[in-house]
């Protein structure tokens, strides 16, 4: 019969109140540590100090590991605590929970469940999908797809009794974490929101086939900052690198047992430690204070090359899934204090995140965990701000979603935050779940109508018309490029938020890559073993008349193909189009890492589960891609040098007080203003905007743009000054290399945009 530690019986804790140390476990200068944790309705917690004894055995079999448990005072206001002596970083722990098994109450405390501190700055080891990570008596459940594997996933009773299986050996360890310093003496690069570009990408994606990053460094955050990185970033023109979570995260039991994983990484198991699996072999082998000084390192390598990095962080949910799943830290410390409930009984949880939980941030100590692990990754690891996934979770009250909730008041707020870059995700599938323009700033949000208008007047509305089907889109997507002052012009006082509010992206993570959304009409995502039925059915794409991607010796020049001979050069061009759509706009440009390239997902438009070659980057060019890639260098150094291009306050319309001339023109075909009854025209496709140089000396940028089918003769608008325009783009052009020529007639071709300076 298996040994069990000796315990210290538990007794209520006295009444007192006095001083709480901050929450964590944190090294003292006498040689121990100061623990704190958060258990509102228990009645009794232990620190288990954890250690190897055996470790040549495996590391899931208990006979490894010795156990010591050290009681802890409290509750202070709900918080647990004590000083423990003779504790040094390095040391694994973990927290055992006493109290009531009620689930029909939202109470699920089982101190057989080894729990990982919701604080811990470094984590060691896997978590198994057995019953032994589940609070309650399971069963083992078969994949329910036509073709499941052999695989097995277990799922608790939802309100069955407590499961006495201990899982010391089953769950990841917390990791005593010596306190660091700030970050560098270095100062952050600051980019003005009007001259950032967001580079969206996956650590181990961006790297994980580089040819030039040394194989030890790939896919790890080391990667991301080895020269070759950094030399691609800074020579397309990025300033700003947005990565996909990095905060210590599970896989979920489902995807386990169809021998996948989750690559994306929105299941976080801990919200101050990195995931140590990208780490490089060498940090994971000596321990979490390695890993975190690989995290330090990268962004401070990122820093001293100019470019400020951000953190998509997952606060709204946890790793734990719904009430027959996971059982590893919050579910086991305080289910009822953690999980938003439906407010019934039995009690049930409130899930609007789409995930089987959600964060109550109607909670102070929800609403202290985010901000404190802000403050850590801000503080200590050096970042320069975060996009916050399904954030509407993260603002809603017992009355729903409101702007002034108490988290977003923080972020405005507080010291450490409200200078950084902040950009909310906003909506989430609760009820009034959609709330784009609703932030207040300084945040700034994904703008999901920026990527459908562009999307829908680019692809869906020409798809359509090759149809004989009407073609519509063009209003929508002129508020569009001009910064979407109706979603976000709305505030107190009105405008202040600028058109720099407006995160524009075409393509995330999340949806079809650049190149699949012109060449499928329909998601192919039958390998994350769902039978095509996850991910996105409203892509707004076009396959331009044949789905999928041409065979490679079939997609043009003199190898050439039918029908790829003419499908292929109309996708490039479309390529171009979204891409100057996305990079000429106002706002503030995200490109996803990899569209610059023309990386393709072979459809698959929810590629969350495939840690392999459909979601890394091939970084094998041919010379399409090299021609794309040099596309877009030169959209962003347009971008760049032309301030015309970087509007920072919203367009007014009219001349700006000293100025002669309104900040922003619309001129038809014929160049002449666009009036009531232009704009009102059924299946108008041609536009001009001219956005002039906001001072003296900068040039005049005019975007010619023809959605339509055929091409058309256009009559450019008169020059500033009597000068001419300069055509330097066309979106019909294969390389970004102008022709030495300057027209006041212009044949714009189907399906194209052209770039004018008046210098």
């Amino acid at each position: 019969m298996e040994s069990r530690p000796k315990v210290t019986p538990l007794t209520r804790p006295s009444a007192r109140r006095s001083h709480v140390p901050p929450l964590g476990v944190h090294p003292t200068p006498d040689g121990g540590i100061d623990v704190a944790v958060a258990a509102s309705h228990a009645d009794g917690v232990e620190l288990c100090l954890v250690d190897v004894v055996e470790p040549h055995r495996d590391a899931h079999d208990p006979a490894r590991y010795a156990e010591r448990r050290f009681p802890l005072d409290g509750p202070v206001y709900g918080v647990w605590h004590g000083h423990v002596p003779h504790v040094r970083p390095g040391q694994r722990y973990g927290f055992r929970v006493h109290g009531a098994w009620d689930p029909e109450a939202g109470q699920r405390h089982n101190p057989a469940k080894l729990l990982v501190d919701p604080y811990a700055r470094g984590l060691v080891g896997d978590l198994t999908y057995g019953p032994e990570t589940l609070g309650a008596v399971s069963a083992p459940r078969r994949p329910d797809e036509p073709d499941s594997p052999d695989g097995r996933w277990w799922v608790a009773e939802r309100y069955g009794a407590p499961d006495d299986r201990d899982s010391l050996a089953h769950v990841p360890h917390s990791v005593v974490v010596a306190s660091h310093p700030g970050p560098p003496p270095l100062s952050r690069p600051r980019v003005p929101w009007a001259d950032t570009v967001v580079y969206e990408a996956h650590v181990k994606g961006l790297t994980a086939t580089h040819p030039d990053v040394p194989p030890e460094l790939r896919g790890t955050y080391a990667g991301v900052a080895h020269p070759a990185m950094i030399e691609h970033l800074t020579s397309l023109g990025v300033t700003t690198l947005e990565l996909l979570p990095i905060h210590a995260f599970a896989d979920e039991p489902r995807l386990v047992a169809h021998g996948l994983t989750n690559y994306w990484g929105y299941q976080t198991l801990g919200f101050f430690a990195p995931h140590a699996a990208y780490a490089t072999r060498s940090a994971r082998g000596a321990g979490p204070a390695a890993v975190l000084d690989e995290v330090r390192g990268m962004v401070h390598l990122l820093h001293e090359a100019g470019i400020e990095v951000l953190l998509d962080v997952v606060y709204n949910h946890t790793c734990e899934g719904g009430d027959d799943a996971l059982h590893v830290s919050w579910r086991g410390l305080d289910n009822a204090g953690y999980y938003l409930h439906d407010g019934a009984s039995p009690a049930a949880l409130a899930d609007v995140t789409g995930t089987g939980n959600s964060l109550d941030f109607r909670r102070p100590r929800v609403v202290q965990l985010a901000l404190d692990s802000l403050r850590y990754w801000a503080e200590v690891v050096g970042v320069d701000g975060f996009r916050f996934d399904l954030a509407v979770t993260l603002g809603r009250t017992q009355h729903g979603f409101s702007p002034d909730h108490p988290f977003l008041v923080a972020l405005q707020t507080d010291p450490v935050l409200n200078n950084l870059k902040l950009v909310a995700e906003p909506w989430d599938v609760g009820p009034g779940g959609w709330q784009t323009g609703n932030f207040p700033p300084p945040t700034a949000e994904w703008n999901d109508r920026f990527r459908d208008a562009v999307r829908g007047f680019w692809l869906d509305a020409p798809r359509e018309g090759s149809h004989g089907r009407p073609m519509h889109g063009l209003r929508e997507l002129t508020t569009r490029l001009a910064g979407s002052a109706d979603l976000f012009g709305h505030s107190d006082p009105p405008l202040v938020r600028g058109p720099v509010a407006s995160v524009n992206y075409v393509t995330a993570h999340d949806g079809f890559t650049l190149a699949d959304l012109v060449a499928y009409d329909h998601k192919h995502n039958e390998a994350n073993g769902e039978d095509n039925r996850d991910g996105s059915d409203h892509n707004l794409s076009w396959n331009h008349g044949v789905e999928g991607h041409a065979p490679r010796g079939a997609e043009g020049g003199d190898t050439a193909t039918e029908p790829w001979s003419a499908v292929v050069p109309l996708r490039r061009r479309s390529q171009r189009n979204l891409l100057a759509m996305l990079l000429l706009s106002a706002g503030t440009p995200m490109l996803t890492a990899g569209d610059e390239l023309g990386r393709s997902q072979g459809g698959n438009n929810n590629a969350y589960a495939q840690d392999n070659e459909i979601s890394w980057i091939d970084w094998d060019l041919e010379d399409a891609a090299r021609d794309l890639l040099d596309t877009t260098r030169f959209l962003l150094a347009l971008r760049r040098e032309h301030p015309a291009l970087r509007a920072d306050s919203f367009f007014l319309g009219t001349p700006r007080p000293g100025e002669d001339e309104p900040d922003l023109l619309w001129f038809d075909a014929d160049g002449a203003p666009m009036d009531r009854e232009a704009w009102d025209m059924a299946g108008r496709r041609v536009v001009q905007m001219l956005r002039p140089g906001p001072d003296d000396g900068d040039a005049h940028v005019l975007l010619a743009l023809n959605g339509g089918l055929d091409d058309v003769g256009i009559t450019l608008p008169p020059a500033a000054g009597g000068g001419s325009w300069e055509r330097v783009w066309s979106s019909s052009w294969d390389r970004p290399e102008a022709p030495d020529d300057e027209a006041d007639d212009v044949t714009l071709e189907s399906l194209s945009v052209e770039v004018f300076l008046n210098r």
